[in-house]
């Protein structure tokens, strides 16, 4: 299986949106080893930067169902935003250097670490409330109350910005872990947070890419558009489901579907 129809590969984004912005995840943890496992001969570099693209399109338009829910802390997400935009523009640049199949093993390793972290109890427990205060009221009418260690929440912010664009998945899958058991938010909106997040720190990372000249190789453009109308539609899927479906269940499928990535990865790295 070396190529997908452009209807194949909106069917795809149609699933990757969905799913990606139910967990606040933007798709891409899903979408970038699913290209490797199809695209094998293709170079990190042109992957990571499709799969940017598609965990971009996702993210602005989760970011746009998520508003309208009055779920995003936007004051917390200017901040976090800002700080992940320097290393986002140094892991497109980075991801260049590195052979494929160190790559692949990079890619199973990070997924992997974090799966088992958010299974683990302790990802599940809020952090004692520290930080400045914050209180959003959704469009239901539902109040959440919490604080936010803004300095903190910059710093991790750094790191995930570079690692999301270096392995073309937009982070949320670092970023929502950290946003619930590192800095205390409240599941729902932290997934709505973390996507206002993604979609200034994709939107760096694919402009990285685009100087580069990343989507003049391997049909490069062509396959961002296809994936990118299907996320566009799957995310406002995925925030619909959001308001249904409880926080801990969100939080399983994500270790879930990361762990399972995680393990094909690793047998594609080791030649099986």
């Amino acid at each position: 299986m070396s190529h997908l129809a452009f209807g194949s590969l909106v069917a795809l984004g149609l699933g990757v949106g969905a799913v990606g912005t139910l967990v606040g995840a933007g798709g891409g943890f899903l979408l970038a080893p699913i290209l490797l496992l199809v695209y094998p001969h293709d170079s990190p570099q042109t992957l990571t930067s499709i799969s940017l693209a598609a965990v971009w399109v996702n993210s602005t338009s989760g970011s746009i169902a998520y508003a309208r829910l009055r779920r995003i802390d936007v004051r917390s997400g200017l901040v976090f935003g800002a700080a992940t935009l320097p290393g986002a523009v140094g892991g497109a640049l980075a991801v260049g250097y590195v052979p494929r199949r160190a790559f692949d093993a990079l890619m199973a390793a990070a997924l992997g670490a974090v799966a088992v972290w958010i299974a683990l109890p302790h990802a599940r427990r809020r952090p004692p409330a520290q930080g400045t205060e914050r209180v959003l009221v959704d469009s239901s009418g539902r109040e959440w109350r919490y604080r936010v260690p803004v300095g903190r929440g910059a710093l991790y912010s750094v790191g995930v910005g570079f690692a999301s664009s270096f392995l073309g998945i937009g982070g949320g899958v670092f970023h929502v872990p950290i946003l619930v058991a590192g800095l205390g938010f409240p599941t729902h909106i932290a997934t709505a947070t973390s996507h206002f997040v993604l979609a200034q720190m994709s939107a760096a990372g694919v402009a990285t890419h685009f100087v580069q000249g990343s989507y003049r190789v391997g049909n490069g453009l062509r396959r961002s558009v296809a994936l990118g109308v299907g996320v566009a539609v799957g995310a406002q899927v995925g925030a619909h489901w959001s308001s249904r479906v409880p926080a801990q269940v969100i939080e399983r499928l994500l270790a879930v579907g990361l762990l399972l990535v995680a393990v094909r990865l690793a047998l594609a790295a080791a030649g099986i």
